[in-house]
């Protein structure tokens, strides 16, 4: 995938958006069989001299003894850390999570490996800022799109918030390893990847109505990335070699989109507003968390429900839109609707059913219903009313809240 890279930064560098393009400072991204080998070759290449693996018991046992076999064969010292799981034997990336890191992380220590999915490299994204020193990915499983991205959302004194950290400096995807995910967690990965048909009109919708930065580069990636996925969605359900590529590949790409544009908005928009709010319901009951991907891929279809009753109704009935202005804000929001009414139709009748959406879900075998995660029709009801707090963005979803207040009065399943 090297390849990609350069490819992007030539678009990058003659997209008139008008934005700033981060630089990708990535410098291999290699997805194919045995690359473990490949990564310690990397790590001699470098010169490293101290590596640590921040892993849990699972990913450690999934990649990280074969990493250390290799390793064991060259001069590159190494250190493990397993980061503990809490009373409900999840790894959480929380303070306990952050500062085992921190404290396992010897101050000789060159570089770190993480090795697992979203979580551990959220944790392993935050040392390797902390510590002023390099991180290189391993991933486990096909299940976030943030293997390449700088953000790491972190669960602070019970809130997740995103932080802007760094992005690896390389990427080792071992399809041998990959394939042998569960397949719920390639469900999750799935899921994330869909994820972006609502995330991309939500932020297209807040560029147009809020004047939010948007680059149509760096969408289109995403877009592209995305329709991939769709159209292979049986290779990726089969979880044989091609569609575990494919998969791993969307996800990365849809990760270096991100680090192009510096933030989170290609790939996040309202469903994982919702999302974020259920894992922070979850915590604060002291339950067991579910795959990222798994709620996000929930929370798609519901999403793409509640836009098509509640909000696109909206666009065409204008004269309605007048009587939702109480502020200067509100009137400058109905005012860019209006000129931009066309396009924004465009936009979110783009994005399919929520039938559609939970088919395809149901392929890769993935949950497709908030009550089939434990999530009952109370904390939905309340997520549609008060997920958009958590960012600040400008989503239809934060429109129905905060200019319209539609009272999300359907039944929840």
């Amino acid at each position: 995938m090297k390849k990609i890279i350069t490819e992007m930064m030539s678009l990058a560098n003659s997209c008139d958006c008008g934005i700033h393009h981060n630089q990708i400072p990535i410098e291999t991204i290699l997805v194919g069989n045995n690359v473990l080998g490949d990564a310690v070759a990397y790590l001699e290449k470098k010169s490293f001299k101290k590596a640590i693996i921040i892993a849990d018991d699972q990913t450690f046992r999934a990649a990280g003894e074969e990493l250390t076999k290799h390793l064991s064969t060259t001069k590159v010292g190494y250190s493990t850390c397993l980061l503990q799981p809490d009373e409900n034997n999840d790894v959480v990336a929380d303070e306990k999570s952050l500062v085992q890191a921190l404290l396992e992380t010897s101050q000789d220590t060159d570089v770190i490996i993480a090795v697992g999915s979203g979580t551990i490299h959220d944790i392993a994204r935050f040392t390797s800022t902390k510590m002023k020193i390099p991180f290189i990915s391993v991933p486990t499983a096909p299940s976030v799109d943030g293997f390449t991205s700088m953000g790491a959302p972190l669960i602070v004194r019970g809130m997740k918030k995103t932080f802007q950290m760094k992005a690896p400096i390389a990427v080792f995807a071992d399809l041998i390893v990959l394939k042998n995910a569960p397949k719920k967690m390639i469900a999750a990965g799935f899921g994330d990847m869909l994820a972006k048909y609502t995330s991309l009109a939500d932020w297209q919708f807040g560029h147009l109505v809020y004047g939010e930065p948007y680059c149509p580069l760096v969408a289109t990636i995403t877009r592209e990335a995305l329709n991939l996925c769709v159209e292979k969605v049986d290779k990726i359900a089969a979880a044989d070699e091609e569609g575990i590529r494919i998969l791993i590949e969307a996800l990365i790409q849809t990760g270096l989109a991100m680090l192009l544009f510096g933030q989170s908005h290609p790939a996040s928009g309202g469903e994982h507003h919702l999302s974020h709010y259920w894992e922070m319901e979850f915590l604060r009951q002291n339950r067991p968390l579910v795959l990222h991907g798994a709620k996000v891929g929930v929370a798609v279809a519901l999403l793409a429900e509640v836009y098509e009753r509640e909000f696109i109704p909206f666009l065409y009935i204008l004269r309605k839109l007048d009587d939702t202005i109480k502020t200067i804000e509100d009137y400058s929001i109905v005012r860019n609707i209006k000129e931009n009414i066309e396009e924004i139709k465009a936009v979110y009748a783009a994005i399919p059913k929520a039938s559609q959406l939970r088919e395809l879900i149901e392929k890769v075998e993935g949950e497709i219903l908030p009550s089939q995660l434990g999530i009952d029709g109370n904390i939905v009801m309340r997520s549609l009313t008060e997920a958009h707090h958590l960012r600040d963005r400008f989503t239809a979803l934060k429109f129905l809240n905060g200019v319209v207040k539609v009272n999300h009065h359907e039944e929840v399943r």
